[in-house]
């Protein structure tokens, strides 16, 4: 590959996202976009561990639990890294992660306005059954589910008040208890 600065915007391709250094950025791919966050903030890190931890402690064998940063490519032009991501074993590829059944994305200023309407979109266009979103400065827990292809909002919990999600599996949810 030629250097970054030699890639027209647009084009850029998975093999391009493939050869990026590992610097502690998060790096993304859609459509040919390169899409850039900083690391995330110690709050952030905070709530996606506790969340995953959870996740983990409840997940069933034959599904898998896995944490930023981790290479979801639900097409050929698309490289996504929820915080954390809950799949199938058989989903699960030598370098990346096809299909997922959750995508859980902690909002941050960096991230807030790409996880609650661009992530959405690719989340719900790759068909990814459920999509949790972690405010953790507002202590709130977003479930959306999809309906006939389209995410609607299963519920919306703060503070100590606790969700039970049945996608993708039984699991409880307390969001204050994520940034303890």
């Amino acid at each position: 590959m030629g250097s970054v600065e030699t890639i027209e915007p647009g084009t850029f391709t998975l093999a391009d996202l493939d050869d990026l250094p590992d610097d502690g950025m998060r790096y993304e791919l859609v459509d040919g976009t390169l899409l850039v966050t900083p690391a995330p903030l110690p709050i952030h890190q905070t709530a996606a561990l506790e969340i995953g931890f959870r996740l983990r402690l409840h997940c069933p064998k034959d599904l898998k639990v896995f944490m930023a940063p981790t290479d979801f490519r639900p097409t050929t032009h698309r490289s996504l890294q929820p915080d954390v991501l809950v799949c199938r074993r058989a989903d699960v590829g030598p370098k990346a992660i096809h299909r997922s059944l959750l995508a859980v994305e902690v909002l941050s200023p960096a991230t807030r306005s790409k996880d609650l309407l661009f992530k959405r979109a690719l989340y719900e266009e790759a068909g990814v059954q459920s999509y949790w979103i972690v405010d953790p400065d507002r202590e709130e827990l977003t479930v959306l589910e999809l309906v006939a292809g389209r995410y609607v909002q299963r519920a919306k919990v703060r503070g100590k008040n606790a969700f039970t999600a049945e996608l993708p599996f039984e699991v409880q949810i307390v969001p204050a208890d994520l940034i303890d």
